[in-house]
């Protein structure tokens, strides 16, 4: 399915991609009739969709680019649950899908590919940026949702045992639009948008904590030139926790700016400006140009692999050395611990078995 709508500089096509279950998952493109190399992806946060980036694609005044947006499954035109999906896993799987249908469908290398995305989106881009390890040519990480704020004492382990005793369901989303943006044109349009709706999952949500608190861990596996934008008065979303992976990125190029003042829509904030600017800057800076990849075949024995390792393994490692034999042993009776010990725990198999999520 492709049609055209007509904005008031760039046009933008309309199509669907099919994710790994053969759903058919809705995206915009703005493709310029004599394209530059490369393209910029762009994925949105939580309970909206990609029809929200239109005044973004105008001002980054990058005419020559192609741009792409998908709505993620259960939001804006794609089809689905409002604000659900069977886990957070499927959605990182049809990121997954959606690039490597960019790369095929219209010609473009993911080398030279640069992703945008924000809050939750962010937190989806970095997993399959860490778990996928695409060749991408630059990550932007807008206000990444690796923790929202709550405000209720003990909220996740209480909807951990709601989740038990009650099943599926959904938690309602506090957040008005004037508590996302100052410009109250946009809150109102915010407030307005049919496409978007106030709910998400329990079980997305559950997801979202563990998966963010798995990558803060881990981020120093993630050596993409990356850069993170944080908003200096977010109500929805932590700032400790941005920094925290921040620091811990193995990235040769990364870069975080702070933005004084804004709320947690950055993106149609007042001064939204000066967000497309830093990322028009990031884009276009030297540093960012398509690299060679870190060798890797020597992983077990230098960087930040090796040095995981031997931490883990290091004084007081009765747990790793017990853990060790365990898998070894019994473990053997499963057939994960047994493909993993056959093929490699970082292979592509064990990748796919663990992305069947079964």
């Amino acid at each position: 399915m492709t049609t055209t709508s007509q904005s008031t500089s760039r046009q933008s096509i309309e199509n669907t991609y099919p994710s790994r279950d053969g759903t058919q998952l809705f995206y915009r493109a703005w493709i310029p009739e004599k394209p530059r190399r490369g393209a910029m992806l762009l994925f949105h946060r939580g309970h909206e969709h990609s029809g929200r980036w239109q005044e973004t694609v105008d001002t980054l005044g990058l005419d020559d680019l192609p741009v792409f947006a998908w709505d993620a499954r259960g939001h804006g035109r794609s089809p689905g649950e409002r604000g659900w999906a069977s886990d957070l896993a499927t959605v990182i799987s049809d990121v997954d899908a959606f690039v490597k249908w960019i790369s095929s469908h219209h010609g473009i290398p993911v080398e030279e590919m640069t992703v945008v995305a924000t809050s939750v989106g962010a937190v989806i881009v970095s997993a399959w940026v860490h778990d996928y390890a695409p060749k991408i040519r630059a990550l932007v990480l807008a206000v990444p949702a690796f923790r929202v704020r709550l405000y209720v004492p003990f909220a996740i382990e209480l909807l951990r045992l709601r989740q038990v005793l009650l099943g599926p369901g959904f938690v309602k989303s506090y957040v008005k639009g004037r508590m996302l943006t100052h410009d109250p044109v946009e809150a109102q349009r915010y407030a307005e948008d049919p496409l978007i709706f106030p709910q998400i999952a329990v079980n997305m949500l559950l997801d979202l904590f563990d998966t963010s608190t798995r990558l803060i861990a881990d981020a120093g596996a993630i050596d993409v030139p990356t850069l993170v934008l944080v908003a200096g008065s977010d109500w929805v979303v932590s700032q400790d926790a941005q920094h925290e992976f921040y620091d811990r990125l193995s990235s040769p190029v990364k870069r975080l700016v702070v933005l004084p003042g804004f709320y947690h829509a950055i993106f149609h904030e007042k001064e939204r400006h000066l967000v497309v600017e830093k990322i028009r800057e990031f884009f276009l800076d030297p540093e960012v140009e398509p690299r060679k990849r870190a060798f890797l075949l020597d992983a077990d024995r230098r960087g930040y692999t090796h040095d995981e390792f031997e931490r883990l393994r290091g004084p007081g490692s009765f747990v790793y050395t017990l853990l060790r034999w365990v898998m070894a042993t019994v473990g053997r009776l499963s057939q994960g611990i047994r493909l993993g010990l056959e093929s490699g725990f970082d292979s592509g198999v064990m990748l796919d078995y663990v992305y069947e999520n079964r």
